[in-house]
């Protein structure tokens, strides 16, 4: 009998990490997380395979932490997920965010080397990369012009994995993640901030939203969508870079307007543009174009926009009936 495949993901406790950690362990994968200490915490997100995963401490700004916990698990495959997820907040300590993100991913790629050079690793970037590309829809060459320190700190994670790959023709895949989204996402991010707010005014909790510009452009996927890319990039006989995305642009109003929709209400009559959260225009829409994701993996996401805020509304509606906010 063949011996179980193992693999090591970081930030394991988060969104993408646990969604990846059912999916591998749905597959029968013997799987090992990375979590900041302490790790016998609280850890939500795992409720579905916490007695099916083995758990490691590691910090990003630590790096022998992160070279014990590759030292420790010795995968086969290797997801680096852990990053500063907030892009906002990259501005509080540009250099932190900077280290916690390429320092790291410098720190992994290199341990993965020496626990096994054919070590399979996929290395999380972000759409952030383009910033000003000057072109929407984007694929993995379109032109990378990054406008916040945690986009600058992604494009050095990204080529940082390529770097790998042509100097030791190691076997790592960037993933050029877009927005996904689900019930697990922190409500610090606009998805959240508004299926939550949708909950709170169905429950007459509260009686509006106070959102920024209600004409921005994202893509939304969801997070589990995401996360499949991964584990298909790694099963590939070439490691390749991926843009994974829905390809379709949307507004923050489409957000809106679907998620009140959902509940029965028009969003008119409760959301406010509050001046105080409107940034300034974007030149260059975030819109990633996933047509070697599609060709090269037969990946595509399997869950709807529409699906997707649907299940964030309910979600968000079920916490605050069991957990009703105390009264202000």
């Amino acid at each position: 009998m063949s011996a179980r495949r193992r693999a090591l993901i970081t930030g394991i406790a988060g969104q993408d990490g646990s969604y990846l950690a059912e999916l591998l362990v749905g597959e029968g994968y013997d799987v090992t997380g990375m979590v900041r200490p302490p790790a016998d915490r609280s850890l939500p997100n795992l409720a579905a395979v916490r007695d099916a995963v083995s758990l490691v401490e590691g910090d990003l700004l630590d790096p022998a932490s992160l070279r014990g916990a590759v030292e420790a698990a010795r995968p086969s495959e290797l997801y680096h997920l852990a990053a500063p997820s907030f892009v906002p907040a990259s501005w509080d300590d540009p250099a932190e965010v900077v280290a916690a993100i390429a320092g790291a991913t410098a720190t992994v790629l290199a341990a993965a080397r020496a626990v096994d050079p054919g070590m399979r690793v996929w290395v999380a970037a972000s759409s952030e990369i383009f910033g000003d590309a000057g072109e929407s829809p984007q694929n993995e060459a379109s032109p990378a012009r990054p406008i916040t320190p945690y986009g600058v700190a992604k494009l050095a994670a990204h080529g940082l994995a390529g770097a790998m790959r042509g100097r030791h023709g190691m076997f790592v895949c960037s993933g050029i993640a877009y927005n996904h989204e689900s019930p697990r996402r922190p409500e610090r991010f606009l998805s959240r901030k508004v299926t939550r707010g949708v909950a709170a005014i169905s429950l007459g909790l509260e009686d509006e939203l106070a959102l920024g510009d209600l004409q921005a452009v994202r893509d939304w996927s969801h997070a589990a969508d995401c996360v499949r890319a991964a584990r298909l990039a790694l099963a590939q006989d070439e490691p390749r870079d991926y843009v994974v995305a829905s390809g379709v642009g949307r507004t923050v109003e489409d957000l809106v307007r679907t998620a009140f929709a959902h509940a029965g209400l028009d969003f008119r009559d409760h959301v406010r543009v509050d001046p105080a959260l409107v940034r300034p225009p974007e030149t260059t829409p975030l819109v990633g174009d996933p047509s070697r994701a599609r060709r090269m993996l037969g990946w595509a996401s399997e869950r709807s926009f529409a699906e997707t805020v649907a299940e964030m509304v309910d979600a968000d509606i079920a916490r605050l009936r069991r957990y009703p906010p105390p009264p202000r």
